[in-house]
């Protein structure tokens, strides 16, 4: 753990996300790691920060299954209250499936779920927001356009869930995949105007940076090396340096981590924000598997 502050530091980025736990089981760690004091002091004499944590990704509060979702519930409230010992100031969660039940189904399921999560957690000065992420719509996903955000914050809203608790993160391969037009700078303007008219800046958090291999609207999961995917430089440009995210921060989720490229990828984000050419990616690059780079950057505008 201490290790991954250092390597952030190294290579110039400013925030990390990480999971406090094992993010495909459920069971959960009976006590706090170890390293959590020697993390926390590390991260805060870095100035490595906001901490995020991703949530578990079998939590899926939208589905149909009773037992599931209450053992989502379970997970997702033990991430929360595990925060405070990271000084996370976010817990990420994918939004969710609907399991092929429905939209309208997924949502009040969701919204029910996300109200029992905040009934078991306390909302002190030091507790994380629950970031919601928007999904690449593949498998029921929900959360795949403006119009399916307003809807899920309607949905917990309606279940007398605390909206100052809930944030939103927007993944940029996602919004491609789901068909959102933001692959170039007018159609980028064109969202956040949107965005900003009918969700609220103030709601927006955290922004998962990464380009995408998948096929526009193509409804996968497929993320890419920053520049070199099919969302391109221009468009990523003006997500770096639109000043109206200049509150929000920007966390990797690009391939290859453990091979090295997190480095490439903080290098290549700076530039683009920059307007400085890119230099070419190491042979193979684009063959790398794997998508979940935990580090980031605070916001390159404003």
């Amino acid at each position: 753990m201490v290790a991954a502050v250092e390597r952030a530091h190294t290579i110039g980025a400013r925030a990390l996300q990480v999971f406090a736990d094992n993010p495909t089981a459920w069971r959960r760690r009976a006590e706090p790691a170890a390293e959590l004091p020697a993390f926390r002091d590390r991260a805060r004499t870095l100035d490595i920060g906001p901490i995020a944590i991703h949530a578990s990704y079998l939590v899926n509060l939208a589905g149909p299954e009773d037992e599931f979702r209450a053992r989502s519930i379970e997970v997702l409230a033990s991430e929360l209250r595990a925060a405070p010992g990271y000084d996370a100031r976010f817990v990420n969660v994918h939004i969710g499936s609907h399991k092929g039940t429905g939209l309208d189904g997924g949502l009040e399921r969701f919204g029910r779920g996300v109200a029992s999560v905040l009934a078991e957690v306390d909302s002190g000065a030091d507790a994380a927001f629950l970031v919601l992420e928007n999904s690449a719509g593949g498998g029921g996903g929900i959360g795949v356009s403006i119009d399916e955000l307003e809807a899920v914050l309607e949905a917990i809203a309606a279940h007398g869930a605390d909206a100052d608790r809930i944030r939103l993160c927007l993944d940029i391969a996602h919004l491609w995949a789901a068909g959102v037009p933001i692959g170039d700078p007018e159609a980028v303007d064109g969202f956040l105007t949107a965005l900003e008219a009918r969700i609220g800046r103030d709601r927006l958090a955290m922004i998962h940076l990464n380009d995408s291999k998948a096929p526009f609207g193509g409804r996968m999961d497929r993320h890419e090396h920053l520049g070199a995917g099919l969302i391109g430089v221009p468009a990523l440009q003006r997500l770096l340096t639109d000043p109206r995210l200049a509150g929000v921060t920007y966390y990797l989720e690009t391939p290859g981590m453990e091979e090295g490229y997190d480095a490439i990828n903080v290098a290549r984000a700076y530039a683009i924000a920059a307007g400085r050419r890119l230099t070419a990616l190491p042979r193979g690059a684009t063959k790398v598997r794997g998508t979940r780079s935990r580090i980031g950057s605070k916001a390159a505008a404003g």
